[in-house]
Order: structure tokens, then C-alpha cells, then sequence
């Protein structure tokens, strides 16, 4: 575990070492499941991700918990509080659980992320979980790492009328209403019934679920539905096209990480190409020919 643990604050670093590393593990590395858990502050998903973790340990499944958290803008650290919501798989040698700072990122989840699931397999786990800030717009990112993504709602916080807002209603593979021992949750699920049958996604059509983590009700049910997802994933063909649309979409972050660095260094190490580009005003000429010169 704490090998693991380096190699992901390595992740989180930027540190050039990482590429090394993941290649030296790359015979190893298998493919684990990946689900995300997303939605607004105060819907609970901490103590429901909790919740699924005890369900596959007691199926025998080691898991791995990524949980994002937002980053202090003086200090740079992040919040931790879902290691605090999980302590009672501390000592358990097949939960890792780690939070991983957003670091300003918009897309809510760190950009080490992929990169961290990857480690993840190769260390051995069967199941990733990723739990995302829950702030609205940003949570859409959670879908492009995901095998499955599961909007939680809650009632008596407006929650329906905030997933249109946000965009979120087209992301869901599953919908959770969870803290449904209280009043109002009939009516949640009442209005995403609506709003699902005014949707035109083809397909696939996202359950709406019940749930009270907090006495671990109905979180077979919810795991089931996850299960279900993945065979019509494998059964459509869709399971391969999104393995291959992530490594594309991982390949075009890490050219901009790396543009973003050549970029920096020929700025600070040639006067003459800043000085034209503070003579110029405009960033679009010197780009140009940051990116065509050779390495």
C-alpha cells in the first residue's frame, strides 16, 4: 500500500519518473472496473460509496476508492474528509482509499486521475470508485473516466431541477435517490421519471434507484444496476469504443502537458522569442513556433 501510495503522489507531482514506472508495470496491469459517483454537496455519496465498498469486500472484491476533493487556494492541500467517512476499512489491506486534491482543475476530477486508475490495476484491484467535488457543471468530466456514472440525488434540495441546470441528466447511467427514508424522495423520483421520458438517448435507459446508505439499504440493488450497465456495454459493442475514446483523450491531455511545458522553457530561456511575442500582443504566431520548432 504504500508503494502505491508514492507512485500516486508521483502521479500527482508530475514527476518524470512516472512514465518509467508505468511502463515497467505494464505487463501487469489489468483493467478494473470504474465507477463514479457524482452530484451536489450534501447528497450523501461519501457514506453511499462507503456503503458499496462493504458490499464488495463482503463479496470478496478488493477496491479502490478515488475521492476528489477541493484544493485550499493558500496551501494547496486538500480537504480529506472521505477518509474520514470511511474509517472502519482503514486497517483492511484490500480498500485503498485516497483524495486526491482537484488542484483548480474544472473538470472536478485531478488530472492524475487516469493515470492513478491505471496503478490501480496494475496493483491488483478489482473495482475503482471515484467520487467526484460535487459542484455542478464540472461533474460532467466524471463520465469520460467512468465505466458507469451514477448521479446521486437527494430529496428536499432541489436536486432535479439542478441536474438540468447542470447538464448532468445526459451523463447518468444510473440514478440514486438516496436518504429516501425522507419525505420528498417519491416526489425526486416522480420528476426524473418526467424528465427521462422527454429524453431522446436511445439505448441504454438509466434505472432510478432508492437508497438509504446511512443503514445500507438498497445498496445491493444499486450495485446490481451497475452490473447490468456493463453487460449492455459488453453486448453493444460500447465497452471497446469507450476503452479506445479514453486513450485518446488521455494521449491529447498528456500532448498538452507537454506543450504547456515546451512552451514555458523556450519562453524563459529565449529573450528574443519573448520579446517578440511581448512586441506581437497576441499568443497565436509564437505557439506556432514554439510547437514547429525541434526538439
Amino acid at each position: 500500500m504504500r508503494a502505491l501510495a508514492r507512485a500516486i503522489t508521483l502521479v500527482e507531482r508530475r514527476d518524470p519518473s512516472i512514465r518509467r514506472l508505468e511502463e515497467m508495470l505494464r505487463q501487469d496491469a489489468r483493467v478494473p472496473g470504474v465507477v463514479g459517483f457524482t452530484g451536489a454537496p450534501g447528497t450523501g455519496k461519501s457514506t453511499l460509496v462507503d456503503s458499496v465498498v462493504a458490499l464488495l469486500r463482503k463479496n470478496g472484491q478488493s477496491v479502490a476508492v478515488l475521492a476528489t476533493d477541493p484544493n485550499s487556494p493558500f496551501t494547496g492541500g486538500a480537504i480529506l474528509g472521505d477518509r474520514i467517512r470511511m474509517q472502519r476499512h482503514a486497517l483492511d489491506t484490500k480498500v485503498f482509499i485516497r483524495s486526491m486534491g482537484a488542484r483548480g482543475h474544472l473538470g472536478g476530477l485531478s488530472l492524475a486521475t487516469r493515470e492513478a486508475i491505471r496503478l490501480l490495476g496494475a496493483f491488483g484491484f478489482d473495482e475503482v470508485i471515484l467520487e467526484t467535488v460535487g459542484v455542478g457543471q464540472s461533474e460532467l468530466e466524471v463520465a469520460a473516466m467512468a465505466d458507469t456514472t451514477i448521479v446521486v440525488l437527494t430529496p428536499n434540495l432541489g436536486d432535479s431541477v439542478q441536474m438540468i441546470k447542470a447538464g448532468i441528466l445526459e451523463i447518468a447511467d444510473v440514478f440514486d435517490v438516496n436518504k429516501a427514508d425522507l419525505d420528498g424522495h417519491t416526489r425526486v423520483m416522480t420528476e426524473l421519471r418526467a424528465m427521462l421520458s422527454l429524453s431522446p438517448k436511445a439505448g441504454w435507459k438509466p434505472p432510478i434507484l432508492a437508497t438509504v446508505a446511512s443503514r445500507q439499504e438498497g445498496i445491493e440493488q444499486l450495485w446490481d444496476a451497475v452490473l447490468a450497465h456493463r453487460r449492455h456495454l459488453e453486448k453493444s459493442g460500447q465497452a471497446q469504443a469507450l476503452t479506445e475514446q479514453r486513450l485518446r483523450d488521455e494521449t491529447a491531455e498528456v500532448a498538452a502537458e507537454l506543450a504547456r511545458r515546451r512552451a514555458r522553457e523556450a519562453l524563459d530561456k529565449d529573450p528574443e522569442l519573448a520579446k517578440r511575442l511581448f512586441d506581437d500582443r497576441t499568443p497565436y504566431r509564437t505557439a506556432e513556433e514554439i510547437l514547429d520548432r525541434k526538439r
